[in-house]
């Protein structure tokens, strides 16, 4: 397939990772200058997924749990305005830290459902999976195979996710001081494909330089309960890193640009 058929079957594309610095103390800038730069490039909608309470935010750890979510998903609230006003899809999510690297990318809760569950906080990997889906939640695993100086080890939590972040864009986008690390999304695809589990693409996006990643659709996301759905259920759909285009299952189907 060509890059202009591929768009032309699959004219929606969503991020679904990306950060904002109303929340996420690494990223760079504004929700609504995300929301915009991401209606400029071309994308249909954005999921927010800032850094939790375990994770690199910018919230004063001293509030109390539920005026402490509630400043959280500052980033969320700003970017849906943004969206609202300029007509632009904007979906809830959070990216879930635990240990020493492990990232899990949550879609599905409320404000309220996250208030409510304090025991979030403390939660294990395996109790989150309960917590979140006994909330009808949805979890993936985000770059499982990254390595960094703020991660210890490498660990994959395939029995306790509903699928995995294979291509995610910063592995693939040299700039910035960053490095080709394709590799890591090889692996991710290879954990994905031997445990049956459906594979997702994301930018990991904490500016507005965008690097184009995420999930198309041949049609329009009604809201995000229909994105996981759709992820679920194996509908059809193809993933990007920006320079290159992948099948459902990580297959290469196009390279763009190198």
């Amino acid at each position: 397939m060509t890059l202009e058929e591929i768009k032309a079957k699959y004219p929606y594309l969503y991020e679904t990772h990306m950060h904002t610095s109303e929340s996420s103390k690494c990223a760079k800038n504004t929700a609504a200058e995300m929301v915009r730069a991401y209606k400029e490039y071309g994308y249909s909608g954005t999921m927010v997924t800032d850094h939790d309470w375990a994770g690199n935010n910018c919230i004063d750890p001293n509030l109390p749990w539920v005026e402490w979510i509630d400043r959280f998903f500052d980033g969320y609230r700003h970017a849906k305005a943004e969206g609202d006003r300029i007509g632009f899809q904007v979906f809830l999510g959070y990216e879930a830290s635990h240990g020493y690297g492990q990232h899990f990318l949550i879609y599905g809760l409320s404000i309220e459902d996250v208030q409510n569950h304090p025991e979030l906080k403390t939660a294990t990997v395996e109790e989150q999976y309960d917590i979140v889906h006994s909330m009808g939640g949805v979890i993936i695993q985000a770059h499982p195979y990254r390595e960094a100086d703020y991660i210890d080890s490498v660990k994959t939590y395939e029995k306790y996710v509903d699928g995995i972040e294979i291509i995610n864009a910063s592995h693939s986008n040299p700039g910035d001081g960053r490095r080709d690390h394709c590799i890591w999304d090889e692996k991710a695809t290879k954990l994905a494909l031997d445990n049956d589990l459906p594979g997702t693409a994301g930018s990991d996006q904490h500016n507005v330089n965008l690097m184009g990643g995420g999930v198309a659709f041949p049609t329009k996301l009604k809201d995000l309960k229909d994105y996981t759905d759709r992820i679920l259920s194996g509908a059809d759909y193809v993933l990007t890193n920006g320079r290159q285009w992948f099948d459902k299952k990580g297959n290469l189907l196009l390279t763009c640009r190198e």
